[in-house]
């Protein structure tokens, strides 16, 4: 099947896009492609499924990213997740976490096309969903150049449907999952030359992108643009996607969304959900607007207390509104 046009999309975020964080953001974005956080395929497997599978039908399009190595087992996980329901299972092959490294998956399998390859073809044959590979351009001591290009036509050989590019190299030895977020230097340029070498392949951005601008710039000169941090920490600007990069005719209204947010939580909250962990997802949605730091306050302090429920939430956004002035728009501000 033809890859769909997710010219925009929140990428994996290791404890970030939850299930609680996904629902918010599609209130915020109805187009938007959305990821899980990764979940290892022997997880997938032998652990316990709601927990680690389970979503909403509102979060729809939405893929679940695997780690892993084995293509039998990443084809089996799989094939369960395409029974759960997922649009889309994209393999890791960008984390430069040292656990994700021990289990021989994330970045470290830039330095394994073939394997790569065979993980895609075999994961292509147990699903009729598309699978899709997320990667950087290079590891250590790679050339990019070589690299990148190695990876891209093992897996595009082995059917691939498409190829997200953080457009980092990672360095395994030296630094930090975090440094390699932000301190090997970003290469748009090398992406860009991917695309012209292989304009039939979906190939997406992602990287560095802090705002609606840089995306769209990015997204007409490539297949689709994927952001992380921003989006999460400063949600409000999802509310102009759908109208910046799908034609919608306005931005979405965020107070519309929290109010729906709100009735999310209290059936969450029934189940014994702790309000925590849902607000925890909001908190920089107001980036940019009078307020926004009583909001995020009353949230932070409030939430963790026993019984907490929605209660905190409207205690929030009656403390925006006495503080507001003036029209505010969606995605004003920059990502804390």
């Amino acid at each position: 099947m033809p890859y769909p046009a997710h010219r925009f999309s929140v990428a994996p975020m290791m404890e970030w896009t939850d299930r609680h964080c996904r629902v918010f953001h599609r209130l915020l974005t109805r187009r938007a492609l959305l990821y899980t956080e990764m979940v290892t395929a022997q997880a997938v497997i032998h652990g316990p499924r709601e927990r680690l599978l389970g979503f909403s039908q509102s979060e729809h399009p939405v893929a679940l990213q695997l780690g892993g190595s084995e293509p039998k087992a990443l084809a089996e996980a799989a094939r369960i997740a395409a029974d759960w329901g997922y649009d889309e299972i994209n393999l890791n092959c960008g984390c430069p976490s040292d656990r994700v490294q021990d289990g021989r998956f994330g970045a470290c399998l830039m330095a394994e096309p073939a394997l790569v390859a065979d993980c895609v073809a075999a994961m292509k044959a147990a699903v009729e969903v598309p699978v899709t590979v997320k990667c950087r351009i290079g590891i250590d001591d790679q050339d990019p150049e070589a690299a990148l290009d190695a990876l891209v036509e093992a897996v595009a050989a082995a059917g691939t449907d498409a190829v997200w590019v953080h457009a980092r190299k990672a360095w395994l030895k030296g630094l930090s999952p975090k440094e390699n977020r932000t301190i090997p230097p970003l290469d748009y340029d090398r992406v860009r030359r991917l695309k012209a070498r292989r304009p039939d392949l979906f190939i997406g951005i992602n990287g560095g992108i802090a705002d609606l601008d840089t995306a769209e710039a990015l997204a007409a000169e490539l297949d689709g643009v994927m952001l992380g941090r921003a989006a999460y920490q400063n949600p409000g600007l999802l509310a102009a996607v759908d109208r910046r990069f799908y034609g919608a005719e306005a931005d979405t209204d965020v107070f519309a969304a929290v109010e729906d947010f709100l009735a999310y939580a209290e059936a969450r909250l029934g189940e014994g959900v702790p309000l925590q962990a849902m607000t925890r997802h909001i908190l920089g949605l107001f980036a940019g607007r009078p307020g926004a730091r009583r909001w995020r306050q009353i949230l932070t302090v409030e939430s963790h207390k026993p019984g907490a429920g929605t209660e905190v939430i409207r205690a929030a956004l009656a403390a925006l509104s006495a503080r507001g002035e003036g029209e505010f728009v969606a995605g004003d501000g920059v990502a804390a």
